[in-house]
């Protein structure tokens, strides 16, 4: 049965509207939040960053039921694994088995701020490789080190631990990284229909649960929600590899220069105010082998928007 989900835009909104959008979604009857890691917004117009982890907390003790993931955490330049490790068994203690664990190779835009090089893909496969067997090793609870080529680690154990491994789902696009996800991953993430990515893993042997993200804006008129999405998600728009280099939200500004409001619906952002419009897109993602989709409404408006779903969406799934 298809699950489906909530956005939690960490570069939009801070931690304690955060917290109020995971109770009210949660009341809502969505399956499950999502909320993303970023140091920096995408585009200034955002405005946000809290700390995810901090918030995944507060997420914790104010929700009850709804299971939650952070998609995506680059473990590999910014914060040491040890220190994602640490995190990760921590939140996923308060969540009991609530919690979905999701990795990524990360983008330039969060991880160049230590002055680390921002090396190519092949190179970041390998740190997240390594970054997990060293996660892995410690979320056992027995003291460990690790000499690799990217990592050193010594001595190093976690007193508080989760049972079980946490659930950990790999983000994906192209075929070498959902063929790694299929060896090294409980199940799939990725954004957007993409056929490519499930059809991958799945040749690869991956059999787990595969999560996508769909975009839009719900709004009283369509052409209110292209001006919110041009304003505050331009970054949508832009095409090719650029997500993954650009250094800075200014980047991605001059970049979005680029960007004219027509394009917003042929990046696939949903921003038609018919509940059929959205229930297509759904069923689109679900046709495409996605199990678990969740829904990110960009802009302010999250309350209309969790409404709208309520009433009009969800009953359609359930």
């Amino acid at each position: 049965m298809t699950q489906l989900g909530y956005t939690l835009s960490s570069e939009e909104h801070g931690p304690m509207e955060l917290v109020d959008i995971a109770e009210r979604a949660e009341a809502a009857g969505f399956d499950f939040l999502s909320i993303s890691d970023h140091f920096h917004p995408w585009v200034s117009a955002q405005g946000e960053s809290p700390f995810v982890w901090s918030t995944l907390g507060a997420i914790a003790t104010a929700t009850d039921e709804i299971e939650v993931g952070v998609g995506v955490t680059c473990p590999t330049i910014r914060i040491h694994p040890v220190n994602v490790a640490h995190a990760v068994a921590t939140v996923d203690e308060m969540f009991g088995d609530r919690f979905t664990f999701g990795v990524g190779t990360g983008e330039n835009l969060n991880e160049h701020v230590t002055g680390e090089r921002w090396p190519e893909h092949d190179v970041r496969l390998e740190l997240l490789d390594e970054a997990m067997d060293v996660m892995e090793k410690l979320w056992t609870g027995e003291t460990i080190s690790h000499r690799g080529e990217h990592y050193t680690v010594e001595n190093a154990r976690l007193y508080t631990c989760p049972d079980e491994q946490p659930t950990t789902i790999a983000s994906a696009f192209g075929p070498q990284t959902a063929e790694w996800t299929a060896e090294n991953a409980d199940g799939l993430w990725c954004s957007g229909p993409k056929e490519a990515p499930v059809e991958a893993y799945e040749d690869a042997g991956g059999d787990g649960p595969r999560y996508t993200q769909l975009h839009g804006c719900y709004a009283e008129t369509e052409e209110e929600a292209v001006e919110t999405v041009y304003e505050y998600w331009p970054n949508g728009s832009i095409p090719g590899e650029l997500g993954q280099e650009l250094p800075t939200p200014a980047h991605f500004e001059q970049a979005a220069q680029m960007v004219e409001k027509e394009d917003i619906a042929e990046a696939g952002t949903t921003t038609s105010s018919d509940p059929k419009d959205h229930i297509d897109s759904i069923e689109q993602a679900i046709d495409a082998g996605y199990d678990h989709v969740y829904f990110h409404q960009i802009g302010p408006e999250q309350d209309a928007a969790i409404e709208f779903y309520e009433a009009e969406v969800l009953p359609s799934f359930s």
